[in-house]
């Protein structure tokens, strides 16, 4: 079998911030995406010359009205023969209203071809116990996410979504089940959850082991109930801007891939539900994300052995005593280096090495 093949052809609207330098948005999926065989149409939401954790960066940020014109122009060329629409992060209440406006009349234009078009959804408004987006996107998010066929929030954002504190592993499964009912989503990923911190607010446990990083999901039955999976992934000793935007478009291409590979019935199903006796860990939504998983983990791997390296080339001489301009000659030295290595491993997108098993979730 060779390591050229590539995920159906698939069409991709992809809204989302743009970099001028590094990986982040737009700049990490339209890549992703295009390495795995994807056409990719890219809205840029942002235009900034480099991402925010350097703590400074130029640009501007796009409105709701330049984010819908660039749309309109689209249609009038009848250029809108997309299959998927990925959208990302949004600058403002009025451009998420904007994105959502996209995603409905593109569903709207495939009304009565089920399965022919899937909207996946990074509600992207905070992280770490904290919005970085201001306080009406929350709304503006709630109000679409209805419409979306997957959504991907990170563990803040499902607390945020659900109204559940995520404390326990519990929680956690309350909480996806509470996204798939108010917003009546088919599909929800939790991306990132660390399980040793709720593990060890368990009173009883006694794991004192590395760091893991668990990423829950699931796909609903025709009654509306969960099938809950879940992924464990050792977590890595740093942080990398972008993931959430590599997951997000890794998984446009291998979920479509999936689905394809479960038969032609799943492909004509709206929002690719598999039928109620496809266990959790079989469904392509659980298949697609080990395959996710496996190449992020590899790459991510691979770009904290050039950090290391890099840094050990280029650390300034120490001093016992730094300036504040070392300090953040220092951190921007730093945040340089953990730019995700994207292009030098591409071939770990094409084809990874699936190590981490699906499970079936059980509290």
């Amino acid at each position: 079998m060779t390591s050229d093949l590539l995920v159906p052809e698939t069409r991709v609207l992809a809204i989302a911030s743009h970099v001028v330098y590094g990986y982040v948005g737009n700049s990490m999926a339209t890549f992703v995406m295009q390495s795995l065989g994807c056409e990719v149409a890219a809205v840029h939401t942002v235009h900034f010359s480099n991402h925010t954790g350097y703590r400074q960066f130029k640009g501007t940020r796009s409105t709701a009205q330049e984010i819908e014109d660039l749309y309109h122009g689209l249609k009038q060329s009848y250029l809108t023969d997309f299959d998927v629409m990925l959208s990302g992060y949004a600058p403002s209440a009025a451009a998420v209203e904007a994105v959502g406006a996209i995603g409905m009349d593109l569903q709207k234009k495939a009304e009565g071809k089920p399965g022919s078009f899937f909207w996946v959804l990074d509600p992207v408004m905070g992280d770490q116990g904290r919005l970085y987006v201001n306080d009406d996107v929350v709304p503006a998010y709630k109000k679409i996410m209805h419409h979306a066929d997957l959504i991907l929030p990170n563990q803040f954002e499902a607390e945020t979504l659900s109204g559940i504190k995520i404390t326990s592993l519990s929680s956690l499964a309350e909480a996806v089940t509470a996204i798939h009912k108010i917003y009546s989503v088919p599909h929800v990923i939790i991306t990132s959850v660390q399980l040793a911190k709720l593990v060890s607010a368990n009173p009883s446990s006694t794991e004192d082991g590395p760091s893991t990083l668990t990423v829950i999901g699931s796909t609903i039955r025709s009654d509306g109930s969960p099938r809950l999976f879940h992924i464990d992934v050792p977590a890595l000793d740093c942080f990398f801007s972008g993931t959430g935007d590599m997951f997000a478009a890794t998984m446009v291409a291998r979920l479509r891939e999936a689905v394809a590979a479960a038969g032609p019935a799943l492909c004509s199903t709206k929002s690719w539900v598999s039928p109620d006796d496809v266990p959790a860990t079989a469904l392509p939504l659980a298949q697609a994300t080990a395959k996710v998983l496996a190449s992020m983990h590899t790459v991510l791997e691979k770009t904290l052995e050039a950090r290391d390296a890099e840094m050990r080339s280029s650390s300034p001489s120490s001093s016992s005593s730094s300036s504040d301009e070392e300090q953040k000659r220092a951190y921007l030295l730093l945040t340089k280096a953990s730019e995700v290595r994207l292009v030098r491993n591409v071939q770990y997108l094409r084809d990874p090495i699936v190590q981490f098993e699906v499970q079936e979730w059980r509290e």
